[in-house]
């Protein structure tokens, strides 16, 4: 039942207060239809409002089933409205954007009614006014008599306690009122209806009961309900109501297509932040892409190398800033020296050392050293020589390669030297042991990648070209004729040197086949000795034609767009596990065990070693017993030496050890160690190099950190030395390319914010618009964070279609950008969008328009529902 006690209301308008209702109290039985009469301004639809719970009383009390409404919050008010009260108004107050039947389901959403029984009830509800051949019409597609209908059903369809209806035949004509009319009496068998109206005549006819105000006082009720008249108790209902998200982006979306033209352009003027963001974001991780791949592959080729016998060369690199330093009180008439052996020298000594690399393989391998995910790939390179010949026509040695000796460019006696090693440019060499990276930067144009130790590829550039270098050092083409015509031109006879371009099938590559030689096998036992039969050819060729058989079983070529290539190409690439055979094949030779197994006999000659093994430290009185020994020029030699080492500043017991080391590893005295080296002897877990392929430039400074990190664990003089000579020549260009980008995007930024600022605009207009959309809404029961949800459901909407358009335009950019940047400079695909970039876009752009619609979706929630009514 619900009974007013003393309903005041008050309305503050400046300094002035309007009373419009004064003391008003009321029962009102559980099913009745009651009139409300009176002038206009005496109170009547402030009444209904008070009832209907969308205005507040100033004072006096509103109880609803006996229970005061003094204590009432918020999300009471809300639940009351959706459950107990169903309003009708004059001016219908349906939302134009959405169907009929939309608008009657409307109050379910808000109860947590399942769809299908929703919209099960709402077509009942609509068939039972009349309307159920019209469920999916607009409001604006009906007539005025239609539209009540649709209001009343909307009012019925949460089955309310109380009907309110104001003025609900104001607007209609009279046989249309009539049909309104019959529907309310027909509601009001087993409910309270109270009607509002300016009709006398339809008050009498239609309703049991008539109450009459006067300057917001009642002056005459035809039938009160007394205190002492039973009423069957009713059960209170309540719940919580909440509209859920998709019900509130359902309406939002409406409302949009409502509006496709402006919609469309908003959310393009939205994308345009995005585009420009997005664009810069595809060139930066699409140069990115292309620097992060020529930093794996050029460090797949460059790596950081960490050698047995080092030297440190950084700060003799750094010379030129010794030179550029200015002379205090210089004539500009005259010359100056800049003193820079002395440092060079003092360089070179001090940074000469001998690496522990045996401790440092161990560590690598434990796994506690972290370099596998730094590193592409890890190889060791050993002191033990890869000999390759080719026998197929006659003994030609192919590797070690002896093209420019034989052809006297440089003297035959420098082979060994760094000299020789610098010319002699070997066609032979290790392919990478990471496979997704030789597969990223080849592809196989014939035949396969190497499967085992004795299987080769040739590697050719992108037009598929080697140069004739390698086809002289393969025996592809005859090095003896080029050696002849070089011969003939230095007697100074007129000859031409076979400029002609030659063309191989891919099946004359892949028919290549080489032999192995290790150094063992060019010694013989001969009458209780081993002879070396290096120089024998016949002896030679007898054991190639049965040793390891190394077959050529791919042509690999740059893959497109790959950085590396020409560097790699015409060269003959085999898997470490060569080596590795290799290695045991020498340990395993019978000459090798003889040795070994007596280090004190030299096993050549069978006599003891006259020179001793190299100590690891000497001493100064060791070194001038060796001195005193030498003859007086080299005496004088070396005595200088010292003199020298001494004025840098080093210790006696380091010059005795280098010098020491230095003179006794020239002498040409045997020794066992340097008969192990002659025969090719090398221990696996101790190598001469060990080669770290980084990831990239952060990954080998992450090395770099590694290894300062496993120094900290030894002595100052068991610390690892190198020189890392790709840190020393190139800066990060990551850095610079970050920087660039991260400026481009706080500029284009702006212009992401201002366009979101324009949404927050166009939602308070939209705000604006849909003023009586919130007064309905509330009507029906939606709380304020409903109506919130509303509009951040808009503005979300706005924001997701501002990003899907940027980034659609983007994608379609990016085709015309690449089509330019690979005419302009060969490389292809460089502009892409990663995927994950462009979803957090969207998602930034559906949070900043969320954010710039913040305050107005506030504003919209604190819209007194009474005045977003009476909004036109």
């Amino acid at each position: 039942m619900l009974e007013l006690q003393a309903i005041t209301k008050d309305y503050r308008s400046g300094t002035e207060c309007v009373h419009a209702l004064r003391g008003v109290s009321l029962r009102f039985r559980d099913n009745e239809f009651v009139s409300i009469l009176g002038p206009s301004g005496c109170g009547k639809t402030t009444l209904l409002n008070i009832i209907g719970g969308l205005d507040r009383y100033t004072a006096g009390d509103l109880l609803i089933n006996g229970v005061s409404t003094k204590q009432y919050r918020d999300r009471d008010w809300d639940a009351y409205r959706n459950h107990t009260i169903g309003f009708v108004f004059q001016s219908y107050n349906l939302i134009p954007h959405q169907s009929v039947l939309a608008n009657v389901e409307l109050a379910l959403t808000l109860s947590g009614v399942s769809r299908k029984e929703r919209r099960a009830r709402a077509i009942a509800v609509l068939e039972k006014v009349g309307l159920g051949d019209q469920l999916h019409k607009r409001p604006n597609q009906m007539s005025g008599g239609q539209m009540q209908r649709v209001a009343i059903a909307r009012a019925l369809i949460n089955d309310p306690d109380i009907l309110l209806a104001d003025e609900p035949t104001g607007a209609l004509d009279s046989e249309t009122s009539v049909q309104v009319m019959e529907i309310l009496k027909e509601v009001a068998r087993d409910r309270l209806v109270i009607m509002v109206t300016h009709n006398p005549e339809l008050a009498e006819r239609y309703s049991t009961r008539i109450i009459r105000l006067l300057d917001g006082s009642v002056v005459d009720d035809t039938q009160p309900c007394t205190a002492d008249e039973p009423q069957a108790p009713r059960p209170a209902r309540t719940g919580r109501t909440s509209m859920s998200f998709l019900t509130a982006l359902s309406l939002s979306l409406h409302n949009l297509m409502t509006k496709k033209a402006r919609t469309i352009l908003i959310a393009f003027a939205g994308s345009i932040g995005i585009i420009g963001i997005a664009l810069i974001l595809s060139l930066s991780s699409g140069v990115q892409s292309l620097i992060d791949r020529m930093e794996r592959e050029t460090l797949s080729s460059y790596p950081l190398t960490i050698q047995k016998n080092t030297v440190d060369f950084s700060s003799m690199m750094n010379m030129q800033a010794d030179v550029e330093q200015s002379i205090d009180g210089q004539d500009p008439d005259r010359l100056y020296s800049v003193s820079v052996m002395g440092s060079m020298m003092d360089s070179m000594i001090q940074g000469s050392k001998t690496n522990n690399l045996a401790d440092f393989k161990a560590w690598l391998d434990s796994g506690e050293s972290g370099m596998e995910e730094l590193t592409t790939d890890i190889t060791y390179t050993y002191s033990t020589p890869l000999t390759i010949y080719r026998t197929d026509n006659g003994l030609q040695k192919v590797n070690p390669s002896t093209l420019f000796s034989d052809l006297g460019v440089i003297p035959a006696d420098t082979s060994g030297t760094l000299l020789g090693q610098s010319m002699q440019m070997d066609v032979w060499t290790q392919l990478t042991g990471n496979e997704d990276l030789l597969k990223a930067q080849y592809d196989v144009v014939a035949g396969r990648l190497p499967e085992q130790y004795n299987e080769v590829v040739l590697l050719v550039n992108e037009d598929n070209r080697i140069t004739d270098y390698t086809l002289y050092t393969l025996g592809l083409l005859d090095a003896q004729a080029l050696q002849d015509a070089v011969e003939a031109a230095a007697r100074g006879e007129d000859v031409s040197i076979d400029t002609e371009v030659h063309s191989y099938s891919y099946d004359d590559i892949l028919a290549l086949r080489f032999r192995l030689l290790t150094n063992t096998d060019c010694f013989v036992r001969q009458d209780g000795q081993w002879v070396d039969k290096s120089d024998d050819e016949a002896y030679l060729l007898n054991v190639l034609n049965s040793s390891d058989k190394i077959a050529v079983v791919g042509i690999l070529r740059p893959a497109e767009g790959a950085t590396t290539g020409s560097g790699q190409s015409g060269v003959i690439g085999y898997r470490a596990d060569l080596m590795t055979h290799l290695l045991d094949k020498v340990t395993s030779a019978e000459i090798v065990r003889e040795q070994q197994a007596d280090p004190t006999v030299d096993v050549f000659t069978g006599l003891p070693f006259e020179q001793e093994e190299l100590k690891d430290a000497y001493t100064m009185e060791e070194l001038l017993a060796y001195t005193a020994q030498l003859p007086a020029e080299a005496q004088q030699e070396l005595m200088g030496y010292v003199s020298s080492m001494q004025a840098a500043g080093m210790d006696d017991g380091t010059i005795a050890t280098q010098l020491m080391r230095a003179a006794l590893s020239q002498s040409d005295g045997a020794t066992y160690t340097g008969n192990l080296k002659r025969l090719g002897v090398s221990d696996p877990d101790d190598p001469e190099a060990i080669n770290l392929f980084p990831k990239d430039f952060e990954a080998k400074d992450r090395i770099a950190d590694r290894i300062a990190e496993y120094n900290k664990t030894l002595p100052e003089d068991a610390q690892l030395a190198y020189t890392d000579y790709i840190g020393l020549m190139i800066s990060s260009i990551t850095t610079i390319i970050n920087a660039i980008s991260y400026i481009l995007i706080a500029f284009v930024a702006v212009s992401l914010v201002v366009s979101s600022i324009m949404i927050g605009i166009i939602t308070y207009i939209s705000v604006l618009e849909r003023t009586r959309e919130i007064g309905v809404l509330r009507s029906i029961g939606a709380s304020r964070r409903d109506i919130s949800r509303v509009f951040n459901a808009e503005t979300l909407t706005i924001g997701f279609a501002a990003g899907a358009i940027g980034i659609g335009i983007t994608l379609l950019l990016i085709l015309p950008l690449n089509a330019i940047i690979r005419h302009l400079s060969g490389l292809s695909g460089v502009a892409a969008l990663p995927a994950g970039a462009a979803v957090i876009l969207v998602a930034i752009s559906m949070l900043l328009t969320f954010l710039a619609g913040l305050i107005p979706s506030r504003i919209a929630a604190k819209k007194d529902p009474v005045i977003a009514l009476r909004s036109e």
